[in-house]
């Protein structure tokens, strides 16, 4: 298997399954943005070159967020990637509390790979709802998110030293701009 040719294969894959939707930030920008960000950012500040890795970042909310399925990723891209989305996915079928509430409990448990794409997932949202923020979220409410944020990335800990640090510092600007 050429490892740049699947990426390019779970990029065009991911785009295609996310072509309908958009963010939810006030200028619903087109969702694939969201996963190529989360691919930028571990490779560019988490120096991350496992091509699993990347290929699953890209693919993280597939299953969560479209009809795809857990088979359709183990064929086109292997077991080990879909483990990946699978430790990324939420139940849907949960109450979003509680399906925040598992977010927390089970980020320490999640493989290294997983903690990797979750703190960049945790990045690209805290930097959207700090700056894109949907246009019904009060302050209060994108300040509540990040703190949710940073009990989830409390668990990812240990996972990448320069996507922590990253996290930290777009954190206490994120803070600030919000008081």
């Amino acid at each position: 298997m050429n490892n740049l040719k699947t990426l390019a294969q779970a990029i065009s894959f991911a785009a295609k399954k996310h072509k309908t939707q958009k963010r939810k930030g006030a200028d619903e920008e087109p969702y694939i943005n969201h996963p190529l960000e989360v691919l930028n950012l571990l490779t560019n500040v988490g120096n991350i070159e496992d091509y699993e890795i990347l290929i699953a970042a890209v693919l993280h909310d597939t299953i969560e967020d479209t009809q795809t399925t857990k088979e359709e990723i183990t064929k086109l891209f292997g077991e080990n990637v879909c483990e990946m989305v699978l430790e990324l996915t939420d139940d849907k079928s949960l109450p979003k509390a509680e399906r925040k509430q598992l977010q927390i409990e089970h980020a320490p448990h999640i493989s290294k790979g997983a903690k990797q794409i979750k703190l960049c997932d945790k990045i690209s949202n805290i930097r959207d709802i700090t700056e894109n923020p949907p246009h019904d979220w009060s302050n209060k409410r994108r300040i509540e998110y990040i703190e949710w944020g940073e009990k989830v990335v409390a668990g990812l800990r240990g996972a990448n030293e320069n996507l922590e640090n990253y996290f930290d510092e777009l954190v206490v600007r994120a803070k600030h701009n919000l008081v």
